[in-house]
């Protein structure tokens, strides 16, 4: 009866996630436009995107994004996870409207940031409030601030949730070891990275497991405000993968870039993985 339990599950794992992915790998030998018989190509659509300007673009601005989005989102939510973690008044209320964007779709917040962005929008009337006139710009027009102006949105939202996922491990800690540290005269920092960092280890391997993969999946919110331009300027791999696959019909190509996408998230993530595992063995 357990197998049984655990067969059906796997059948449905299996036909709705390993077949399409499996699927995928042979769809990327291919040249296919959805209509007749796919043509076999081998690793032809692989060598193209070699040579792909707009492929490599995308790649690199893939690569700001995962350092950028990582980055900040992990740096913020643990500070404010931390300025948060203490009992006090109202401070319930600090939690639930910083986590609030979450709650909102990555479509709605892109809607909601191109507004914001907009030559009137409230970004240019408040630089023009406080005497920065020289700053203001279109954002979202400029290939040179559009896909940071993209990045602070996508920034602005997910701080939330990883305050949240840093709050429950902090719960976890061991305040007595805290109390102790600070009675032989540690100070805050030091009781910080000495006792509380190393207990949020399998909370880190969680936030970076789902921060490398929210940032090679990022597509609604750079759709939603960009659509990758101007001039290709905010491409990341999803929304060319998008373009490639749905707007220009070229299946194999897409699947191809598909395919690049899952490399490097499983090669970000297996390596990390394995470190933490080794670290904690150690």
């Amino acid at each position: 009866m357990v197998w049984v339990f655990l067969l059906i599950p796997l059948a449905v794992e299996a036909f709705w996630v390993f077949y399409p992915a499996i699927n995928s790998f042979s769809l990327s030998m291919t040249k296919w436009n959805g209509a007749g018989r796919a043509e076999y190509i081998g690793f032809k659509n692989y060598t193209n995107l070699a040579t792909d300007s707009i492929f490599l673009t995308a790649l690199r601005n893939n690569a700001i994004w995962v350092v950028l989005f990582g980055g900040l989102s992990v740096v913020i939510g643990l500070a404010l996870a931390v300025a948060l973690n203490k009992p006090r008044r109202g401070v319930g209320i600090y939690r639930s409207a910083i986590y609030l964007p979450m709650v909102f779709s990555l479509a709605v917040t892109g809607l909601f940031w191109r507004v914001m962005y907009q030559p009137d929008g409230p970004v240019n009337q408040g630089l023009r409030g406080i005497g920065l006139d020289s700053l203001t710009r279109g954002w979202l027009a400029d290939p040179n601030t559009a896909l940071y102006a993209v990045l602070v949105a996508a920034v602005w939202r997910q701080v939330g949730y990883i305050m949240v996922l840093y709050l429950a491990g902090l719960k976890g800690c061991d305040p007595a070891l805290e109390e102790a540290a600070a009675v032989d005269g540690a100070g805050r920092w030091q009781r910080f990275w000495q006792i509380v960092w190393p207990q949020l280890r399998n909370v880190n391997t969680v936030i970076f497991a789902v921060t490398v993969i929210d940032s090679l999946r990022t597509f609604d919110i750079v759709w939603a405000m960009t659509r990758g331009g101007p001039y290709d300027s905010s491409q990341l791999l999803s929304t060319y993968m998008f373009q490639q696959a749905f707007t220009v019909v070229n299946l194999g190509y897409g699947s191809a870039i598909a395919v690049v996408i899952f490399v490097l998230a499983i090669a970000f993530i297996i390596t990390y993985v394995a470190r933490a595992v080794r670290d904690a063995e150690d």
